[in-house]
């Protein structure tokens, strides 16, 4: 085993967008970091950006689906650096068809990826993480759990269903390793990223109309509210929901 770093943030979909911007403002406070995503190349610029910043990191390539690739990739982690101190899950895929037009392999994949690969890691780091002490999970859900899949929005049912499911999961999971371990989830509303900027680039000036800050959300933006749930010291939020929407979705 290396020497153990102070810190560790694992994030997962780390490789570009919301998650990247993520580990970059983690590393930025110290955390020594592993990368997780599926895009390898983007991984590992990622990755140097965050090694050049002046702290360790790996970057491993996994299926965040993959219930056993998890696991191992976990323990991978864990022998190289001992501990886990920070889960980030963020990854996630686009849905953009309707009811009428998705095939069950297409619903079960958005389901794989977008909710049990964040059981799949939670399941992976939860039992080290109380071991040593505790941690902090933050979870990247979004405001479509809650509004539903509006004329704005990439992907539609299928992806509102999974981000709803981050929601249940973040609750149950902050009642069940409390006191030790923080649990709590972002909701992001329209934040051009690479994932989302061809669609918002068609809407035009309608979607800013419907923000009352008056622009889209950065993946920056999204990352503070991540590195406050991850590192802010006391913390006495647990099962929280954060909405980091701009306003579009005041209530």
């Amino acid at each position: 085993m290396a020497q153990q770093p102070a810190r560790v943030a694992v994030v997962t979909g780390g490789a570009r967008g919301i998650g990247k911007a993520a580990a970059l403002a983690l590393a930025r406070k110290g955390y020594t970091v592993a990368l997780v995503d599926r895009l390898a190349a983007e991984l590992r610029d990622t990755a140097r950006k965050i090694e050049a910043i002046g702290v360790p990191c790996l970057a491993v390539e996994n299926d965040v689906a993959d219930y056993a690739a998890v696991q191992a990739a976990g323990s991978s982690i864990l022998a190289r650096w001992g501990r886990v101190d920070v889960l980030v899950n963020n990854a996630g895929i686009a849905q953009p068809k309707t009811l009428l037009e998705i095939t069950e392999s297409e619903w079960d994949q958005t389901i794989a990826v977008n909710l049990k690969g964040y059981f799949n890691w939670c399941k992976a780091l939860a039992a080290p993480m109380l071991a040593a002490g505790g941690g902090r999970i933050v979870n990247i859900s979004s405001v479509n759990a809650n509004t539903g899949a509006g004329p704005n929005a990439v992907s539609k049912f299928a992806y509102c269903a999974a981000k709803a499911g981050i929601l249940g999961l973040t609750r149950g999971l902050a009642r069940e390793l409390a006191p030790s371990i923080i649990v709590n989830a972002v909701c992001p509303g329209a934040v051009d990223t690479e994932f989302t900027r061809e669609h918002f680039e068609k809407r035009g000036l309608g979607i800013l109309k419907s923000i009352p800050l008056g622009r889209l959300g950065t993946p920056e933006d999204i990352a503070e509210v991540i590195l406050f749930l991850a590192t802010a010291e006391p913390m006495y939020l647990t099962g929280e929901v954060i909405d980091a929407d701009g306003g579009q979705w005041i209530n």
